[in-house]
């Protein structure tokens, strides 16, 4: 099959902005004199949607709904200001995009960070390189449910075979294998290897240009 685009997960994949996320969240947890976490915590943390990372980093017996809204309104007052204070794409990301754009692909991002927050970085960090860029804007919709990567699909004109999915969690594969799309991994982020192949990867990537070969 000859693939016509790629979607492309943000956090972990496109960019490593674990640190700004993190530092953001433990401004909060400092704030309600709430214990604080360290990176490498983050990395399980991160990819299901910035409300989920906010249950996941309260202490238990406070991780409540109301509780959860509260730090995660607080937490995006704070992000929105540093979202790409120490963001950064990772090494070999932007050689890759101008590769795919020679050969004609189209690029479009899927994020289960917020639309408004995908669509800033996206446009700081990357302007001009994606057809479409969408982050979340209801939960009902939070990867994997895959019906925004089909509707990607279908306004590019492309089948879902026709596209490869390319994020570094279970939750971006698990989003590939329900739209029906090619799977693939990236071990640069924040989930081992071993969770991309038991959730359905079909490849594996190392190093960003190693997509290269593979297409």
């Amino acid at each position: 099959m000859k693939f016509k685009a790629v979607i492309f997960d943000l956090d972990g994949t496109l960019i490593n902005s674990l640190e700004d996320i993190a530092d953001s969240m433990n401004t909060v947890l400092k704030t309600k004199n709430y214990p604080t976490h360290n990176y490498e915590a983050y990395n399980y943390f991160i990819g299901s949607g910035i409300r989920n990372l906010v249950a996941k980093a309260l202490p238990d017996g406070h991780s409540n709904e109301h509780e959860i809204e509260r730090c995660f309104e607080a937490l995006m007052s704070v992000y929105r200001g540093n979202c790409i204070h120490k963001t950064i794409p990772y090494e070999g990301i932007i050689k890759l995009l101008d590769n795919l754009i020679d050969r004609q692909l189209k690029l479009c991002v899927l994020s289960n960070k917020s639309d408004a927050l995908t669509k800033k970085i996206v446009s700081e960090l990357f302007p001009g390189y994606f057809e479409s860029v969408i982050g979340l804007t209801t939960e009902e919709l939070k990867k994997p449910n895959p019906f925004t990567a089909v509707l990607i699909g279908k306004g590019l004109g492309f089948t879902p075979q026709e596209i490869m999915y390319i994020g570094d969690s279970g939750v971006d594969m698990q989003t590939a294998n329900n739209a029906a799309m090619y799977p693939v991994g990236v071990s640069w982020g924040y989930r081992p290897k071993e969770e991309l192949l038991a959730d359905g990867a079909k490849h594996i990537l190392d190093h960003p240009l190693d997509l290269i070969e593979l297409l």
